[in-house]
């Protein structure tokens, strides 16, 4: 148990990821299951490098079924790493090119890695090239990956320039691809946040 809280802390980056768990799941999500399936035959989406890539807007509910499958895994003590590639990039700043290769390497040490929010990232050219070095790198690894996106599949299928291109590339050969396009569950939360704080802020008053 210690060894698997240790994993959570270092693959975990973000607390809030802590509550992605099926325990919490609403259930009413129509492609839950999908995520539950992943968990299930881990051993064959490893052994096979099958990664997914899920896609679609803003607030869709793509980062909590990632987090849902990067706790299940974690609780089995399997090593997954969950960040973004602002994070990795920021990591990355200030080291030297051989410092730069050692911390791609290590992130080999993660069976699954799982980037959230491609697209969000400056497009320059060093950017471009860092991004690239991490997914050319798991690529080459033979390990999952899993990228949660609100690009549309068409627009990483038709990149405006060859530096997105081979990284799109690399992404849709390694991970299926799962559409969100029912209701946004973050504007929902929001709703629901909002109405407790009126019924705190009335209850006050009323004190």
């Amino acid at each position: 148990m210690e060894r698997i809280r240790r994993r959570k802390a270092r693959g975990l980056g973000d607390i809030s990821l802590y509550g992605c768990t099926f325990a919490n799941d609403s259930g009413t999500s129509p492609i839950m299951h999908k995520a539950r399936a992943y968990v299930e035959h881990w051993d064959i989406a490893r052994q096979n490098n099958v990664g997914l890539l899920l896609f679609g807007a803003v607030g869709t509910g793509k980062s909590f079924f990632a987090g849902c499958i990067a706790n299940a895994l974690l609780e089995r003590d399997i090593p997954v790493l969950m960040t973004s590639f602002p994070r990795l990039l920021n990591q990355m700043s200030g080291l030297s090119h051989e410092e730069k290769c050692t911390f791609v390497d290590s992130l080999n040490d993660f069976e699954l890695l799982i980037v959230d929010d491609l697209g969000v990232e400056r497009n320059t050219e060093y950017v471009m090239e860092q991004m690239f070095q991490i997914v050319d790198e798991r690529y080459r690894s033979r390990k999952p990956l899993i990228v949660t996106t609100n690009l549309t599949l068409k627009e990483m299928k038709n990149p405006h320039d060859l530096a997105h291109e081979r990284i799109y590339d690399r992404i849709l050969e390694r991970c299926a691809p799962i559409v969100f396009d029912g209701k946004r569950f973050r504007a929902e939360n929001a709703t629901v946040t909002k109405e407790a704080a009126k019924e705190l802020i009335k209850h006050e008053m009323e004190d």
